[in-house]
């Protein structure tokens, strides 16, 4: 479902409990562009479940490919980490 700012201020309370009793998402825009979601509580968990789990699945594999290569001009795993964080920042 997708709603304008303006539309979603009017009835909010009716949004958040769609997202948390029907599993129903509410993409909100401004201006006509997509600014932010709406969802429950626990799908925002899960998804952030997957995402650490993936960055962490793909971090160990770069630091595997890392150590097979060699140490010259490698990175630490806690490096390699805060260099992904701060491009994503």
């Amino acid at each position: 479902m997708v709603e304008s700012m303006a539309d979603v201020r009017s009835h909010l309370a009716d949004v958040i409990d769609r997202a948390r009793r029907e599993a129903t998402p509410t993409i909100i825009t401004r201006r006509g562009k997509q600014e932010a979601v709406v969802i429950d509580i626990q799908e925002y968990q899960r998804l952030r479940e997957i995402a650490e789990s993936t960055e962490e699945a793909w971090l160990n594999q770069m630091a595997d490919e890392s150590e097979s290569e060699g140490v010259e001009g490698s990175v630490s795993l806690e490096e390699m980490a805060a260099l992904l964080r701060a491009q994503q920042g």
